[in-house]
């Protein structure tokens, strides 16, 4: 505002200054007379076209043609700083022959302003960068335009019909206002000012109010007392305390409602997305000692936020960094809830919630690349999806749109959980995991992620996962991992395998059926999200069993073989065993006796010992024949055909020796 003030003042008092000429001079050299002079004092062209005509009543004043003031030469952009369609200047008559200089009014009809900061921080409103006044071109206030010889006041400046381009290279970013109607009121340079603003940023209405102290002062870019408001869309801030301009500095109290995130979004260039249930969806607003200390930095100390039921206190910093902000601080909340999971969450709840499949509603994640983050939070309870966690203490780092969680903390379902949980938002969406959990009640975990709760038991778990998409469907069709899943005493509800076993009968399935075990143990893997199994064991009172399969996590669907054996000796041995057949969807599975695979197996049982016995038999008869007809003996640990080869070369030898004997006896 500070560059619009100067030029602004300058400008009328210039044009002031043509008014005892007009009468004798031609508009067209009166307004080169002022360009001219203008030029000279800021280092840039102000170009008057059109004639520049003086009124004398009902007030002292000029009206010019079009306007415009050049940017600055090294700004990539071609069109001015500032261009206006007209200038009304309105001066108080009694005021000026008192001595001093009152504008009773100075509008801008439809002006075009476009403002820009290069990569390395040059500004093009910052007339001291381009020429000083002596034309040495220095910077500060002694190279800006200079203050009039005659005291000035402005009792109304006014924009109709404006627009504003911030084009910030140096953020790469664009802050576009439209329709920009304005009001500057400036009583008196030693006194309060104040400013009123209404706007459209992507078409949503945004208003301003400001009401500063010393205007002289905050002209020159010193700390005065200050109280600004801002409205866009559905969100709010305020702020009352002092604020500077050189460098930008602030002290005060901070006031925002972000209800309308997007909105705040398209005001200040950056893309924001609408929250999620329980982080700002209904509600989202902070409030804070606010400082910024000219470097860039922002801290809000004391702050409270409150997103929807969760509130939050703390400390937080805002530090500038090379390619975005960084954002570190500590907070503490009150129990947390982050989407329950009901129909008016949108279904997000990934249990008995979505009964025919996972959300495959696409996943926003853009504002992970708003900035980096590093962030301490304690909570005593977190809910997150349905899920429900008890006291917790996590590290979370954000870093190039990808969000780490150190769980440092974190108790759940009777146990505890540590491990590691990442959100990559770099090209897309990825979730991965490693994370351990001890001494976990199994069936409350499981009613919560994913709506089955037919296992009753205590246990640990290790798990390893990666899974990439845009939503929850495609994530868990995805997945990818390894685990271990290792249970003590419990029971699986739904079924009773050993009175299936005794009466082979499938018929036991129901909810008043359930099998008991004393432990359960295996370890799997995960490819394009399915869960393989080759190695369950359970023990249960009266049977014991093996497993095998598959369980779709995409689908929700199971095709398990599991090989109890019941009724077994006390070494374990004998028993009756009959593979049970798990199938279908796991909220409603399907269990079958495979009776066909024992018929299968007691045949290929029955076909082993047949041809057992007929090996033995021909075993048997080969003994005898190398017996009787090579008198060979064969040794309990040595195989027939070695007895047989021993045989032939023991009849070798006989008969070499009993040649060799005829020949020596002959001779």
């Amino acid at each position: 505002m500070r560059w619009i003030i100067r030029f602004g003042v300058g400008l009328a008092v210039l044009v002031l200054l043509g008014l005892g000429l007009l009468a004798m001079v031609p508009a067209e050299r009166v307004a080169a007379a002022v360009s001219a002079e203008f030029e000279s004092m800021t280092g840039r062209k102000l170009t008057l076209t059109g004639e520049v005509t003086p009124r004398l009543w009902p007030s002292l004043g000029v009206t010019t043609g079009p306007v415009s003031i050049a940017n600055a030469d090294w700004a990539e952009t071609e069109a001015p700083l500032f261009q206006a369609e007209g200038l009304v200047i309105d001066i108080n008559y009694g005021a000026l022959l008192g001595g001093s200089v009152q504008i009773e009014g100075l509008t801008a009809d439809r002006p075009q302003i476009v403002l820009e900061r290069d990569p390395d921080g040059r500004e093009s409103w910052d007339f001291g960068a381009a020429s000083g006044a002596d034309g040495t071109g220095g910077t500060g206030d002694a190279a800006v335009v200079p203050a009039a010889a005659t005291p000035v006041t402005l009792d109304k400046a006014t924009i109709t019909g404006g627009s504003i381009r911030f084009i910030d290279r140096q953020a790469d970013r664009v802050i576009a206002l439209d329709a920009v109607d304005a009001t500057l009121a400036i009583p008196d340079l030693a006194g309060p000012f104040t400013l009123a603003l209404t706007g459209l940023a992507s078409g949503k209405p945004v208003a301003m109010d400001l009401t500063g102290g010393v205007f002289s002062a905050f002209a020159a870019g010193r700390v005065v007392p200050l109280t600004a408001s801002l409205t866009t869309g559905g969100s709010s801030l305020s702020f009352d305390g002092r604020a500077g301009t050189a460098p930008l500095v602030a002290e005060g109290a901070l006031v925002a409602d972000l209800g309308d995130l997007p909105a705040l979004g398209a005001l200040i260039g950056s893309t924001l997305a609408a929250p999620g249930p329980g982080l700002g969806r209904d509600r989202l607003t902070a409030t804070g000692d606010l400082t910024l200390d000219g470097t860039g930095a922002v801290f809000l100390r004391g702050a409270t936020i409150v997103a929807d039921g969760n509130q939050l206190t703390g400390d937080l910093d805002l530090r500038p960094g090379e390619a975005r902000p960084k954002l570190v601080g500590q907070l503490t909340a009150g129990p947390v809830v982050i989407g329950t999971g009901s129909a008016e969450d949108g279904g997000t709840r990934t249990g008995s919630a979505a009964p025919d499949g996972w959300s495959e509603d696409e996943i926003d994640v853009s504002a992970l690349g708003a900035l980096d983050a590093e962030l301490v939070l304690v909570a005593p309870s977190v809910s997150v999806g349905g899920m429900t966690l008890g006291e917790t203490r996590v590290l979370v780092t954000l870093d190039r749109s990808r969000a780490v969680t150190e769980i440092r903390q974190m108790a759940a379902y009777g146990g505890q959980i540590t491990g590691e949980f990442v959100v990559n938002g770099r090209g897309g969406l990825s979730v991965g995991g490693k994370l351990d959990f001890a001494s976990l009640d199994l069936q409350a975990l499981l009613r919560d992620v994913s709506g089955y709760d037919r296992v009753v038991a205590t246990g640990d778990l290790d798990l390893r996962f990666l899974g990439v998409g845009n939503s929850v469907a495609a994530i868990m069709q995805s997945l990818e991992g390894e685990g271990a899943l290792e249970l003590g005493r419990g029971e699986v509800r739904g079924l009773d395998i050993a009175a299936m076993l005794q009466t082979l009968d499938p018929a036991y399935i129901g909810d008043d059926q359930k099998t008991a075990f004393d432990g359960l143990a295996g370890t799997f893997t995960i490819a394009e999200g399915v869960l393989s199994n080759r190695d369950l064991k359970l023990v249960a009172p009266q049977l014991t069993a093996a497993g095998a399969g598959e369980v779709d996590l995409g689908d929700r669907t199971l095709d398990y073989r599991l090989r109890p054996t019941a009724l077994a000796a006390a070494d374990g041995s004998g028993g009756v065993m009959v593979p049970l057949l798990i199938t279908g969807p796991w909220a409603e599975p399907r269990f079958r006796l495979d009776l066909e695979s024992i018929a299968r197996e007691k045949m290929e049982a029955e076909a082993r010992a047949a041809a057992a016995e007929v090996e033995a038999r021909a075993k048997a008869e080969l003994e005898r024949r190398l017996k009787e007809e090579l008198g060979v003996e064969v040794a309990p640990d040595e195989s027939l055909g070695d007895a047989a080869v021993r045989g032939a070369e023991e009849a070798l030898e006989d008969e070499t020796r009993r040649l060799l004997e005829d020949i020596l006896g002959n001779d």
